[in-house]
């Protein structure tokens, strides 16, 4: 049974910044999708992005729209990227367009509101690259079942203002989100080396900073302080930063409520690739909860923690996502724990890709999927718990191919593997690379951090 031990946190130096997505990086993942598009029939991609749905279009081109919304379309012998009035120089910092391998287009359509219109129509561009005997394939940020739309081959995910002339100027379109992001064989699936650096890059930023912001709570201090402390860094975030107290929803942000010692609070902070989250009681130990809850280590946390050892010990390439989904559900009871979602899911610069953990799944784990260990608790007397950081799982080959070309951030994550294994106690195969220095820590009292759960 897990227990309560006074421990340091762990800290593994900062890492280096990570690797420049390179012009080869972005033509390798060019053809990937030109060679996906043809084995599905598809003449050409189409694909959409905005601020809060850039990641599609950011990792084939390494460019995000900023502010408005920007759409790609590929073909088998070009590729044109429409932007609107403020992106249009932002552009520039894909090295597709720095090397003219992709065209760019204006299109104020995309702008924001009363900025300046006229110049060439979004079906215009668009008539340029298709023909009208086209199948066309959409992406945007998800496809559909038959259990939620009569045709999920044709349910597009993209705005009217795009799926209209795309209909209208091709003979078929239909939703390719999953050549993206599907579990099993969507392109973005699946990490190598060189976005593992970043990974861990942005896990290290996001913890770092949830760190800080977990040793500098004190009692009587606002939430707007205590998020304040964390000092958050530069990267883009991935989803809002959340800190939530007492019963206010989990997904809420700062408000100005003071802390206060005896009330449950989670927060996270979240960058692309990483979503650093932890959930526990204001108080200093047992005695400051409510006396209904003052067994909540022992009835609550314990079992997750011992939960999520099985949950690390399962994650090897080839384990089935049912599996997963089997036995976690038997290690937390619904009645007991509530978990509602998936325990664990694909994390990309979206906090949330796919997941291949669900009930009934045969989809294998592989190796290169980019784990975050989210499996969310809620009880109405214990509150929550929480130990949410991101991993990868890797084979020999993509662990051997880590270390040498960067050595210093499989050093990092081997140390960080033995720290959960040999001071926490969890079962963390070799296979399972953990990205950030709070992998494995589960402080309970908020107030008094440094007391964690131990296996």
């Amino acid at each position: 049974m897990a227990r309560l031990i006074r421990i340091e946190w762990p800290d593994n130096g900062a890492p280096d910044l990570p690797p420049a997505f390179s012009l080869a990086e972005a033509e390798g993942r060019l053809a990937a999708l030109r060679k996906t598009a043809l084995g599905r029939g598809f003449d050409a991609m189409v694909v959409y992005g905005d601020r809060e749905h850039a990641a599609n279009i950011h990792w084939l081109t390494g460019f995000d729209p900023r502010f408005e919304e920007a759409v790609l379309v590929v073909t088998p012998g070009d590729a044109l990227l429409i932007a609107g009035n403020e992106c249009l120089a932002y552009t520039a910092v894909s090295p597709l367009v720095a090397a003219g391998v992709v065209r760019v287009g204006h299109c104020a359509s995309l702008s924001l509101p009363s900025q300046p219109r006229g110049g060439r129509r979004l079906k215009d561009w668009l008539a340029d690259m298709l023909a009208t005997d086209d199948t066309v394939g959409a992406v945007g940020w998800k496809w559909f079942g038959a259990d939620e739309v009569d045709d999920p081959a044709t349910a597009l995910d993209v705005p009217a203002f795009l799926a209209d002339p795309l209909r209208r100027l091709a003979a078929r379109v239909e939703n390719a989100t999953d050549l993206m992001m599907h579990p099993s064989h969507g392109l973005r699936a699946r990490v190598d080396a060189a976005e593992i650096a970043r990974l861990e890059f942005a896990n290290h930023m996001a913890a770092a900073a949830l760190r800080r912001m977990i040793f500098g709570l004190r009692e009587g201090m606002t939430d707007f302080q205590a998020v304040e402390a964390a000092r958050v860094g530069g990267l883009p975030q991935g989803c809002h930063s959340t800190f939530a107290m007492g019963d206010r929803p989990g997904l809420c942000g700062p408000s100005g409520r003071r802390v206060t010692v005896g009330e449950p609070a989670g927060f996270n902070v979240c960058h692309w690739g990483a979503n650093i989250c932890r959930a526990g009681w204001r108080a200093r130990g047992a005695g400051d909860l409510p006396v209904g809850a003052q067994d909540y280590v022992e009835a609550f946390v314990a079992p997750y923690v011992t939960a999520m050892s099985e949950w690390c010990s399962m994650m090897r390439p080839g384990v089935s996502g049912g599996y997963v989904w089997k036995h976690m559900q038997a290690a937390l009871p619904f009645e007991v724990f509530g978990v509602t979602l998936n325990p664990g899911h694909l994390i990309g610069l979206d906090e949330w890709v796919s997941s291949p953990i669900y009930e009934g799944s045969h989809e294998p784990l592989a190796s290169g999927m980019a784990m975050q260990m989210d499996v969310i608790p809620g009880h109405a007397v214990y509150g929550s718990t929480r130990m949410e950081d991101g991993y990868v799982i890797a084979d020999a080959g993509l662990r051997a191919d880590l270390a040498a070309r960067f050595p210093n951030v499989a050093r990092r994550c081997e140390a960080r593997g033995r720290f959960m294994r040999e001071v926490i106690g969890m079962e963390v195969p070799e296979s399972l690379l953990p990205l950030a220095d709070t992998c494995g820590i589960v402080a309970p009292f908020l107030l008094d951090p440094a007391q964690v759960v131990v296996c």
